[in-house]
């Protein structure tokens, strides 16, 4: 036995965690590194769903609004989840897409600081937050300044006056690099701006402390390091002091003090309720509160150091492995600054992650040439990742990577 290998059976062998994995449904024989694409199945995910369906849908009908407490699931799941963003209850609102709960996000931020011409994201966001952050500066005659997250302090120093929101991510989606979320929040609000943080890279699987660290709005995801499922619902953070203040487009009759009223005007509801707008998405948003009763009993503090170990060591076995076949390392080494995931350049990305994927081992690629790994401590063990770097090294030795099925585009999520 190898010297890697060995020490991912001692890793192993020593986990705490290591009995979480059995809280999910993974394909046997499957090394699934794209959890921060779409998380795994959690095994109590089908059984919920059977009896929502059969039962609650099938034979409760229209009374399980009451009956089940459908009504209430938004803000109960909400909840839930700001259990894992350091957030106290009442702050956290599930339902809707990301998009829709960013869009909302920073219209709303926009309307709070009015007067204020600037909002600053980074050049290098997930496409759909820079497509938004370009609307609604549209709608309200904003300039989009686009500024590194190394380079905001000293931005926010010469322009914070004229800043009314700061949108970034704490993970770089693309390389899994990790930024100081706290002294960001930091100099954004010391400059009067608000700070909204998109957390889809961060939620379960970075621990978050969003009421400490003094957050005003954060979205986020339910599908990455969640599983909550394909397109389930995402969420939204309100800081408790902006609630009565949360002036968001997009006033659906959920989010009304007197839904079921005959009021001709709106009135928002009290609290994070407000953030509610239309009927939410029931399945999915019931798919996603079983799926996060993996997360019961677990300290995310203890995810995060499993986490790390996992990213430590295959960055260990991609420097070793594979070393020398044009594979180079993006994520940063240092432990506080890369998040949940490793990226690896290589000007071949597509047909090697298509070759890996033939052979059980699923990661993804972002063009033009990376490869991202993605890593759920709750059920990703060291030898899989050994695993897919033995792999790695093994098929690109034999240039399997390069046949012509491997070079077809595909679909890549």
């Amino acid at each position: 036995m190898e010297a890697l290998e060995r020490r991912a059976e001692e890793l192993d062998a020593a986990d705490p965690l290591a009995d979480l994995r059995r809280r999910f449904l993974l394909p046997d024989g499957l090394v699934y590194l794209d959890g921060n694409s779409l998380g795994a199945l959690p095994a109590a995910v089908p059984p919920a769903m059977a009896d929502v369906v059969q039962r609650q849908w099938g034979s409760g009908l229209v009374r399980s609004w009451n009956e089940e407490a459908w009504w209430a699931a938004p803000l109960r799941v909400g909840d839930r989840i700001g259990r894992l963003l350091g957030a106290a209850p009442g702050q956290t609102v599930a339902g809707d897409s990301t998009s829709v709960q960013l869009f909302n996000a920073l219209c709303a931020a926009a309307r709070m600081r009015p007067g204020r011409p600037l909002l600053l994201t980074d050049p290098g966001q997930f496409p759909s937050d820079r497509y938004l952050a370009e609307s609604v500066a549209r709608l309200f005659g904003l300039r989009v300044g686009y500024v590194p997250p190394a380079e905001l302090p000293d931005f926010l120093r010469t322009h914070g006056e004229g800043v009314a929101v700061a949108a970034y991510s704490p993970v770089d989606y693309r390389t899994g690099e990790l930024f100081d979320v706290p002294a960001v929040t930091r100099a954004v609000r010391a400059a009067g701006a608000l700070m909204l943080w998109d957390l889809c890279h961060a939620a379960g699987a970075v621990p978050l402390r969003l009421d400490e660290w003094g957050v005003d709005l954060a979205v986020g995801c339910g599908y990455k390091f969640l599983s909550g499922g394909p397109g389930a619902p995402a969420f939204l953070y309100v800081a408790g002091r902006h609630q009565e203040s949360f002036d968001h487009p997009l006033t659906g009759w959920n989010g009304h003090a007197d839904p079921f009223g005959p009021t001709a005007g709106y009135t928002p509801a009290e609290g994070i309720g407000r953030a509610r707008i239309g009927t939410p998405p029931m399945l999915s948003l019931l798919a996603l509160e079983a799926a996060l009763t993996a997360f019961d009993g677990v300290d995310l503090d203890r995810v995060r150091a499993k986490s790390l170990s996992l990213t430590g060591f295959l960055i260990d076995c991609a420097d070793t492995l594979p070393g020398g076949l044009g594979f180079s390392l993006v994520t940063p080494r240092e432990p506080d600054r890369r998040g949940s995931q490793v990226a690896l350049r290589h000007p071949e990305a597509y047909a090697v992650v298509q070759a890996l994927a033939e052979h059980g081992v699923v990661g993804d690629m972002r063009a033009p040439d990376l490869l991202r790994f993605g890593v759920n401590a709750l059920y990703l063990t060291h030898r899989e990742l050994w695993l897919a770097m033995t792999l790695l090294r093994d098929l690109t030795t034999a240039q399997e990577h390069r046949a012509p099925r491997h070079q077809q585009r595909a679909t890549v999520t």
